[in-house]
């Protein structure tokens, strides 16, 4: 007698999961090697909360720690940038020297004035970002990011959606550093930035 499978949801999560642990482990490797400058990151056009065109050359002169996630999240999201604003607040100055950047994958839902009230409940200093389905694609390719939609209901905006969950920091000239766990307390984040930066 053959097991069950797995329902395909949780399939695809195991998928992401598998996927940003491979991807942490190669960006360690290539960190310790000296050659992580080009693995990571690329050009990018996007909008902000107040519906202003960003690109990755507007973060320029600022390290940026990127991280790829949905207003819609029910748990892996929220307490991510909770750990962000957490480490913002105890880097004190040095904060100012990087620039927090959530970027939605989920523009159907995430319109610029959603993700603007979404990313002020953790930190003024979080900057979210989203644009048009193909932008989104484009730069979660330049990011190896992994996303996909699963339907939960009837509605065309039922729906959940399976990401990668890693934060990505990057140099003042837009080259990747490292990748930093996801579930790193604010502690933890900030000690690791403290140590990159």
């Amino acid at each position: 007698m053959s097991e069950p499978r797995p329902p395909p949801a949780r399939g695809y999560a195991l998928v992401g999961v598998l996927f940003a642990v491979l991807l942490f482990a190669a960006g360690g490797f290539l960190w310790l090697s000296g050659r992580r400058g080009d693995l990571l990151g690329g050009p990018f056009r996007l909008e902000n909360a107040a519906g202003r065109t960003v690109t990755d050359r507007s973060f320029r002169g600022r390290y940026m720690l990127v991280y790829f996630g949905y207003t819609h999240c029910p748990d892996v999201c929220p307490t991510t940038l909770a750990n962000v604003a957490g480490a913002l607040h105890e880097l004190g100055p040095a904060a100012a020297r990087l620039a927090a950047v959530f970027i939605s994958v989920d523009p159907a839902r995430d319109t610029p004035a959603v993700i603007g009230r979404y990313t002020a409940l953790f930190s003024k200093r979080i900057i979210g970002l989203t644009g048009t389905p193909a932008e989104i694609a484009r730069v979660a390719g330049e990011y190896h990011i992994y996303y996909k939609k699963h339907p939960t209901g009837p509605g065309k905006l039922d729906y959940s959606v399976d990401h990668s969950s890693l934060l990505f920091l990057m140099s003042p000239t837009g080259r990747f550093i490292a990748p930093i766990t996801a579930s790193s307390s604010a502690s933890e984040l900030a000690a690791a930035l403290r140590r990159l930066m």
